[in-house]
């Protein structure tokens, strides 16, 4: 009876301050306290049943199915729910990358395994989500996407099919879609009171933007950790083929191969010969393939408020996903607050334990139990601008950030004003080399790069956003790429790394095997010399449009623009910024031969940067 009478104050709490609110009583109500862990994990109720979905991606005559597993309060109130889809619960198939990175030489050698640094992502009932918001009163419920574990269908690397299937569950919790058990018994969620936040990270994180961009109701709010907002821009950068870090030669159909773990997976054998012909790996332009698999399209159909976490130092799933997705969400005015951290590719759970769990927990209750915690009223922007240092701001990018336009100059200057117009300085292309080598010190004449530095800097500058660069420039060669590094030029400690330590933090009750216990991280930072900040790339075949390669003249100059990835980055008192210009990104873009020279013409050629002071 406790557990009842807790959920009948927390609920009519919520509803009694939403009242206030509306009938205009008080300017701003104070933070309602929020649930408590008074339910017994122990007792959680546990079960699994099959979402029928609207789709037959696997073409059988049946429209899929997806497992769905669930835990839940042993209680007769009804409750919110906290929804992960993954692909990743059954794990990982060992797949080879694409064998063409190298063009001069194709079949030469083989790509990485596709997901030889994804285990970690390979999770079945596992995590914090059940042990810290069960006995809080919520459901927690896992499913598994499209094509993988216990689900029907054939998966497609963020097409349409996955995302409905996920939306039926959504629908499912709302009353509104079929459910069966083990036996092919109808099965009703007549315990859910159809509230829905989604949560995950990486492909996990990118479900619940591609959801919510279905519009669909009962999706109250999303928390996207590291998600991908458009396909294309993992896979590809403006009309060239590119690789998230550490996976060259992967792509959409070796990621979909990857986790093709349902039975008979050979029913998908034509799903997936489709995603390697339509995701064209020849010319890289933007088409309908990548368009079904960009959400940015449906923004304007979001409902959910948006929770967006995403780490600086991902080379993964680059910044620049946040960034368009943030922008586009800012511009319908959707509820949002954002946190960026120092670290990659991971969960802030591993970063900022503590102060993510109470964000979380402030957050789900705020839009799932209609409670007012106050986090709205909070600063936008968790921003951590160097290891462990964080600053809000109540925007984001941070007020009195500007576009800073710097010219590139004659002698390697990087100012405020054109310099050196008409001067032509070159480079030739070396595909061996990597971006951080060809960076070095930013001085001196390299015959590979082109590097332009500003005076030190008398006071503290900091980066908000997304620069831009424009460069007018010749090429001839084989290489179509221009790519763009800016870079922080000044010693500093810097991260390198996560590390786990021995020490744990129990964040809620467990069971054996479960224990609700995770070990506690530290950062890893060392003392460098520089650090490339952020980065850009052009396939300058697609100066005019990214949906259409047209050809370049050798020898004849034009003008090409681009963005970089979406950055936060403060460039410390002394420190210089640097623009260097390359052409093959060794980790990133495809490897034409050695020797493309490119020109630049300085006067015209400059960089953008948002900076705030």
């Amino acid at each position: 009876m406790r557990s009842v009478r807790f959920l009948v104050r927390a609920l009519t709490a919520g509803t009694a301050l939403l009242t206030v609110v509306a009938g205009a009583a008080v300017a701003q109500a104070a933070p309602a306290a929020g649930t408590e862990p008074v339910y017994d994990y122990t007792q959680a109720v546990r079960e699994q049943v099959w979402v029928q979905t609207t789709v037959d991606s696997d073409a059988d005559g049946a429209p899929d199915r997806v497992a769905v597993r669930i835990i839940r309060p042993r209680t007769d109130a009804r409750v919110p729910v906290i929804f992960q889809a993954s692909p990743y619960y059954a794990g990982l198939n060992d797949v080879p990358n694409h064998d063409d990175i190298d063009r001069d030489a194709p079949g030469a050698r083989r790509g990485a395994v596709a997901g030889a640094d994804r285990a970690a992502e390979t999770i079945t009932f596992a995590g914090y989500l059940d042990n810290y918001f069960v006995p809080r009163g919520y459901a927690v419920v896992f499913a598994d996407s499209l094509g993988t574990g216990g689900s029907d269908g054939c998966p497609t690397s963020g097409g349409r099919n996955e995302t409905l299937g996920m939306k039926a569950v959504v629908d499912w919790l709302n009353g509104r879609a079929a459910a069966f058990d083990a036996a092919g018994a109808p099965v009703a969620a007549g315990w859910s009171t159809g509230r829905t936040g989604m949560i995950g990270v990486s492909y996990n994180g990118t479900l619940p933007n591609a959801v919510a961009a279905t519009g669909v109701r009962g999706l109250e709010t999303i928390v996207p950790i590291a998600g991908i907002s458009s396909w294309y821009d993992y896979y590809r950068a403006n009309g060239g083929v590119v690789a998230p870090g550490g996976f060259q030669g992967e792509d959409t159909d070796v990621l979909a191969k990857a986790v093709l773990t349902r039975e008979h997976p050979e029913v998908c054998a034509d799903v997936m010969a489709a995603l390697e012909r339509d995701q064209d790996r020849v010319t890289g332009d933007y088409n309908a393939y990548w368009a079904e698999r960009n959400y940015l399209r449906d923004v304007a159909k979001v409902r959910a408020s948006v929770l967006l976490v995403h780490g600086l130092h991902d080379d993964n799933v680059r910044t620049g996903q946040a960034g368009q997705w943030w922008a586009a969400l800012a511009r319908r005015h959707v509820p949002r607050k954002i946190w960026l951290h120092q670290a990659g590719h991971t969960d802030p759970f591993n970063v900022r334990r503590a102060e993510w769990l109470s964000t979380l927990h402030r957050w789900f209750d705020f839009w799932l139990y209609k409670i007012d915690t106050g986090i709205m009223r909070e600063p936008m922007a968790d921003v951590e601008v160097a290891p462990t240092v964080w600053r809000t701001s109540r925007t984001w990018p941070v007020p009195g950030t500007r576009p800073t336009p710097m010219f590139p100059g004659a002698g390697g200057t990087l100012g405020g004003a054109p310099s050196g117009s008409g001067t032509r300085e070159s480079f030739v292309d070396d595909p061996a080399r990597t971006a951080e080598q060809l960076a070095g010190d930013g001085l001196g004449a390299d015959p590979n790069r082109l590097a332009y530095l500003s005076a030190p800097l008398t006071r503290e500058t900091r980066l908000s956003g997304t620069p831009t660069v424009t460069v007018r420039a010749d090429l001839a060669g084989a290489s179509p790429y221009l790519t763009a590094l800016l870079v922080d030029y000044g010693p500093a400690e810097r991260y390198a790394g996560l590390r786990s330590r021995p020490e744990q933090d129990c964040v809620g009750p467990g069971i054996p095997g479960d224990p609700g216990c995770f070990n506690r991280r530290e950062y890893v930072t060392a003392p460098t010399a520089s650090e490339i900040v952020t980065r850009g790339w052009l396939d300058v075949r697609n100066r005019l449009s990214a949906a259409r390669s047209t050809p370049v003249r050798a020898g004849k100059a034009y003008t090409f623009s681009w963005d970089l990835q979406t950055e936060d980055h403060v460039f410390a008192a002394g420190h210089r910024i640097g623009l260097v210009l390359i052409s093959t990104e060794r980790d990133h873009t495809l490897r034409y031969p050695a020797g493309t020279t490119v020109g630049v013409r300085l006067g015209v050629s400059r960089v953008v940067l948002p900076l705030a002071r």
